[in-house]
C-alpha cells in the first residue's frame, strides 16, 4: 500500500468514526469461509457493516477524530474488524446469537454513545443496553399509565354513581 493509498484509508475511516456513533471492535481470525460468509450476511440483515481493518491505521484514524476512544487503542492487536451500527446493542446481540453455533467472533471493545467498553467480558452489559427507540417507548409508556389510571378511575366512578342513583331513584 503506498503513503497516499494509505492516507486515504486513514481519512475514510476518521469519517466513519465520526459518523457512528456505535462501534464495535471485534476479533474474526481462525473463522472458515462459510462463518465468516454467514457473520456478514446476518451483519447485513441487520443493519451493521462490517469491515476488517489494519489496526496501525485504524489507530491512526481514532488519533485523528474528534471522539475520545480512550483504551480502545490498546486492543488493537491481531485481527481486527469493524462493525458499525445506529443502535447500541444491536451488534453486541448479533455476536451473541453467532456464538451459539461458534466461539468467534470475540468482542475485543466497543464505543457506544461515547462509553468505552473493554474486552469480551462485557458483551452481557452490551446486549441489555436499550436504544433510544426502547428508552422513548417506555418513557411514553410510564407517562401514560398514570392518566389512563385516572381516566378509568372516572369512568368506573361515574358509572357506580349512575347506577347508586339509579336504584335509589327506583326505591
Amino acid at each position: 500500500m503506498t503513503r497516499e493509498e494509505k492516507a486515504t484509508v486513514i481519512k475514510d475511516l476518521t469519517a466513519q468514526l465520526a459518523e457512528s456513533s456505535t462501534i464495535y471492535l471485534t476479533d474474526i481470525s481462525g473463522m472458515n469461509a462459510k462463518s465468516t460468509s454467514d457473520l456478514r450476511r446476518a451483519c447485513f440483515k441487520a443493519g451493521i457493516k462490517l469491515a476488517v481493518v489494519k489496526n496501525t491505521l485504524l489507530a491512526k484514524a481514532m488519533e485523528a477524530s474528534e471522539k475520545e476512544f480512550g483504551e480502545l487503542p490498546e486492543v488493537l492487536k491481531g485481527s481486527t474488524s469493524l462493525m458499525f451500527s445506529e443502535t447500541g446493542n444491536a451488534p453486541a446481540k448479533l455476536i451473541k446469537n453467532f456464538r451459539k453455533k461458534a466461539d468467534r467472533p470475540m468482542l475485543k471493545g466497543a464505543f457506544v454513545e461515547e462509553a468505552v467498553y473493554i474486552g469480551d467480558e462485557n458483551l452481557e452489559a452490551l446486549v441489555s443496553i436499550k436504544s433510544k427507540e426502547e428508552m422513548i417507548g417506555e418513557i411514553i409508556g410510564l407517562l401514560q399509565s398514570p392518566a389512563k389510571n385516572v381516566i378509568s378511575g372516572l369512568k368506573s366512578g361515574g358509572g357506580k354513581l349512575a347506577g347508586i342513583l339509579k336504584t335509589l331513584s327506583e326505591k
